[in-house]
């Protein structure tokens, strides 16, 4: 295996300015806002009252998934995430599908955060309401990732009062569950790869490798830090509001929480909670950003994308060319976007992503820091098992747009040896 391929401190190097609460709070800030008001309803279609059960299952993955990408972000602690890990412990081919499907898969991920802030905040402008937002936010992180850290401690506070808020308001009915139809395990598989969705925010703190303080140390504590409150929170909250609905409402509603607070005799709450998921979609879509354009940056530096987006701003040493060129996509996306579609979509390339982290981690030596080896055994066979669990559209689609990028691999390859 090559050494770790780490940016140094030419040029082209970002700043180390994250702690561990900012790297915590960043990966916070991604996973509660897309969970808590995006991936409950669509995963409630699928399981049913045995949402709970996906919601474990999806956090077992997850947890494998950290595990490994903790060790991993620690032996290659640069941007990048698993695109540069695969690269280095698998080749060059797996590292490219990595960041080809966690690029794709994100960029939708953006666009439906983008267009849940556009819902909550205009329903009958949503579309021009999203770009605003992505605008807006692209600016944010154009100017630093330490204040994109500070901005999102601010919206994970302010999140967290609403959800508190909410299950208070359902307290009274959390002692019993409705009852609904018998348990589906291809409806659970299916629920944990769309509650899978809601989990991958923690891969924000490995992406930005390059830019935490004593990586080695911060990163795995960050990660696991940031998956145990998030985890607490959705059992909090999921529990909570399938008692107060149905598994049948939930399914169907629009803004759970918000059905929530008026089904337990709370209406005065509706609208904090509709501005609370705002704010949080708004926290998501920031570290969302700020990590696929540093997805871009890895891959840019390597040619797999045009090389002129590995560029780094002089004065606040953050690849601007990355961000704004994620924050023009993701723009147009929006346009034609629609939520739960995303949602899918999203989960089966972020999940093939992963497929290779685990795979990658398997390599590991126990000198390089290797978890047990059940820890990635569980976490691919899980990956990809909830990849195609997930609806077939999104199966259909995902597939589709990674033969694709394997193709441009491919081609690319295949003109450079005639170069040469």
């Amino acid at each position: 295996m090559s050494e770790p391929s780490v940016a140094g401190g030419g040029p082209d190097a970002l700043r180390r300015r994250l702690g561990l609460t900012d790297a915590v709070v960043i990966g916070m800030g991604s996973m509660i806002g897309a969970g808590i008001f995006a991936a409950l309803a669509p995963a409630a279609d699928a399981a049913g009252p045995a949402l709970l059960l996906g919601l474990a299952l999806a956090a077992v993955v997850a947890y494998c998934n950290a595990t490994s990408s903790a060790r991993l972000a620690a032996r290659y602690p640069a941007s990048g995430g698993t695109y540069l890990y695969g690269r280095e412990r698998l080749g060059a081919f797996w590292g490219f599908l990595a960041g080809w499907g966690f690029v794709v898969g994100k960029t939708a991920s953006c666009a439906a955060m983008a267009l849940t802030v556009g819902s909550y905040v205009r329903p009958d402008q949503a579309h021009l309401v999203a770009v605003a937002a992505v605008v807006a936010l692209t600016a944010v992180n154009y100017a630093g990732a330490h204040k994109s850290a500070l901005l999102t401690r601010a919206i994970v506070a302010v999140v967290l009062a609403v959800l508190v808020a909410a299950l208070l308001s359902g307290r009274a009915e959390a002692a019993r569950l409705h009852p609904g139809p018998g348990l589906s395990f291809a409806g659970v598989l299916q629920a944990a790869g769309l509650l899978f969705f809601a989990f991958a925010g923690y891969a924000r703190i490995a992406t930005l490798g390059e830019e935490v303080r004593e990586p080695a140390r911060t990163i795995p504590r960050a990660i696991a830090l940031a998956l145990g409150i998030t985890l607490a929170v959705y059992a909090a909250v999921a529990l909570t509001v399938l008692a107060v609905l149905d598994a049948d409402r939930l399914a169907d509603a629009a803004a759970p929480l918000s059905d929530a607070a008026r089904a337990a005799g709370a209406g005065g709450l509706a609208p904090v909670v509709r501005a609370g998921a705002a704010v949080a979609a708004l926290g998501s879509l920031l570290a969302l950003v700020l990590g696929v354009s540093r997805t871009v940056l890895a891959m840019a530096r390597d040619r797999h994308l045009p090389h002129a987006l590995a560029a780094v701003h002089p004065r606040h040493r953050v690849p601007h060319r990355a961000e704004l060129a994620v924050g023009a996509v993701v723009a147009v996306v929006v346009m034609t976007a629609d939520v739960r579609d995303a949602i899918g979509f999203s989960s089966f390339g972020v999940l093939v992503y992963y497929a290779v982290a685990n795979a990658s981690a398997w390599t590991l030596t126990p000198e390089e820091g290797r978890p047990h080896r059940l820890v990635p055994a569980v976490g691919l066979a899980g990956c990809l098992a909830l990849a195609f669990a997930l609806p077939p559209s999104s199966v259909v689609a995902g597939a589709a747009v990674l033969a694709v990028g394997a193709a441009v691999y491919g081609a690319r390859r295949a003109t450079a040896a005639r170069r040469r």
